[in-house]
């Protein structure tokens, strides 16, 4: 490979949003656009079974596998965080879940100035993308990219889930991706054709036939070039060399919220003082870079259960076998799905105007495993929720370990350091305890396994939190939009303070939407590609 290049877009980062404006923007064939990912190829067989993914999160060659520093509110733990390193990104080893999240989380955007980001805005990106199986309709599309099916909704423990809520006094939502997107209802997944349908098989690949389009894998960015203040390239190593690629247009930084701050502070743009102190040179002080960060938070509540056929009997050795023969052959049975019998987002207070929890109902017991009779024993029926704060008050930081690209961020969540985060998840708890209290899930449920019977009070509960609480994976807004001084990016996600420069990820949300992440960064992608091409925005869709 030759040790410079030109072409008119060089976006680094093939993730969720990367794989989108990789697609979007080499549709153009007179248009030369270099992708360029740290990760490898997703070929490997696991990256496509969609029942695989809780081993992914763990497994290093897909895997950024980062640690934040030790959590005060979280009793000094320090949580691991699974990042995708890979084509696709965390799209190729998360959860799956396809979530819009609340119409208002975009009207609050929206009234923050962010012209063109509120729900009737976006919903149009929405429904571009997406291929949804019930065909057109006002909220949803038929023909795009992103295949979305319909998750477990007949099961037994899925009928009981959305009765035990019902009766508990939550409403019943059919679609969670519509303004009813409060109560109990079944889980959309990006799932196609019993396959993972993660950004780099269902955007990427097919556009990786065009001329136009060079995808470079295992290609670490060291920094972005700047000529005066205009951004005109990007240095990277791949196979051992240093190499310039040239933007004859525009740099997009795709990185998630970790890395595309530690791009952007090792290319010189991010609180000046840090980077003189990391021998960087200040190309813009900006300091708000790395700041503002937000995740979800979760803990458990489950139930050990003898009252109805346990999922552990999926995971017997000869039966897995045959299971895994089946997708493989024919794309066919319960592999092709994941075991979520019930997604519900609740309001913990009834003068909210939207959830503030989020209940990811399952099956499956967290250390379940691969058994057979007389060798390894089951680990046993299991009924159990996450309950998840969506809406979190508290704020961390992304911050450089050193001026060197290879050194992982320092990353700080400051989990709970917001005492209403804390006053939150924990009616979260009480409200998981209610339904599972309520006809018929208290007819089917045993001991309670977590918290457990001997955790009662306030300061008890909270005590639990604080000892399990881990995050759901969804950082975000730690290169935030704004229109405001303090802001990173403006609303078209341009850098403020150069020239040539975009961020496009979900480090520009302002706050974190209350849901999984995925579609509203590929939502954010599709987008950026029109603001990038010049084309006309969609009509709003009033609703």
């Amino acid at each position: 490979m030759p040790n410079s290049q030109a072409y008119d877009y060089v976006i680094v980062g093939a993730g969720s949003a990367g794989c989108v404006l990789a697609n979007r923007l080499s549709e153009d064939p007179n248009t030369r656009v270099l992708l360029l990912e740290a990760g490898k190829a997703d070929r490997h067989i696991w990256l496509k079974l969609p029942l695989k993914f809780r081993d992914l999160m763990t497994v290093m060659r897909f895997n950024w596998g980062y640690d934040t520093e030790p959590e005060p509110g979280l009793d000094n733990r320090s949580i691991y965080i699974p990042r995708g390193k890979v084509l696709g990104g965390s799209s190729s080893i998360n959860g799956m879940m396809y979530c819009r999240c609340h119409p208002r989380d975009y009207d609050q955007w929206r009234q923050l100035g962010l012209t063109g980001w509120g729900y009737s805005d976006v919903l149009p990106y929405f429904k571009r993308s997406e291929d949804f199986p019930d065909g057109d309709s006002t909220f949803h599309g038929k023909g795009g990219e992103l295949s979305v099916t319909h998750g477990d909704s007949t099961s037994h423990a899925h009928r009981a889930y959305v009765e035990a809520g019902v009766n508990a006094g939550y409403p019943h939502t059919v679609d969670h991706n519509t303004l009813e997107n409060e109560g109990f209802g079944p889980a959309d997944l990006t799932i196609r054709e019993g396959r993972r349908a993660s950004t780099s098989q269902v955007f990427l690949k097919p556009a990786m036939k065009r001329p136009n389009l060079t995808v470079v894998t295992s290609a670490h960015t060291n920094k972005v070039v700047f000529e005066k203040d205009r951004a005109v390239g990007v240095e990277y190593r791949h196979n051992g060399s240093v190499v310039t690629a040239r933007a004859e247009r525009e740099v997009i930084v795709s990185g998630g919220a970790y890395n595309s701050p530690q791009l952007l502070m090792l290319s010189g743009i991010g609180p000046a003082d840090e980077l003189r102190k990391n021998g960087i040179k200040v190309q813009h002080d900006s300091p708000h870079v790395g700041r503002n960060l937000q995740d979800h938070i979760h803990v458990g509540v489950a139930y050990d259960t003898d009252k109805m056929q346990s999922f552990d009997e999926e995971l017997r050795l000869d039966k897995l076998t045959l299971a895994v023969l089946n997708w493989a052959l024919f794309k066919k049975g319960h592999l092709t799905k994941l075991p979520v019998a019930c997604l519900a987002y609740i309001r913990t207070r009834p003068e909210l105007e939207r959830p503030d929890i989020e209940l990811l109902m399952g099956r499956v017991h967290p250390e379940a495993h691969i058994w057979f009779p007389g060798i390894r024993k089951p680990k046993g029926g299991y009924l159990g929720c996450r309950p998840t704060l969506l809406h979190p008050e508290s704020r961390g930081n992304v911050t450089l370990r050193s001026g060197n690209p290879e050194d992982k961020v320092v990353i700080r969540h400051n989990h709970l350091s917001a005492e209403a985060d804390l006053r939150t998840l924990r009616a979260g708890v009480k409200a998981a305890r209610e339904v599972y209290a309520t006809a018929p899930l208290k007819d089917m449920i045993g001991d309670e396994m977590f918290p457990g019977t001997g955790v009662k009070t306030d300061a008890e509960i909270d005590a639990y939190i604080r000892s399990t609480a881990i995050t759901m994976y969804h950082p975000t807004s730690t290169c935030r939009m704004g229109i405001d001084t303090e802001a990173v990016v403006d609303g078209e996600l341009k850098v403020n303070g150069v020239s040539g420069l975009r961020v496009v990820d979900a480090s520009v949300m302002p706050f974190v939407p209350g849901g999984h992440t995925n579609a509203p960064t590929i939502m954010i992608a599709e987008k950026a590609a029109d603001l990038m091409r010049g084309r006309k925005a969609p009509a709003p869709i009033e609703v």
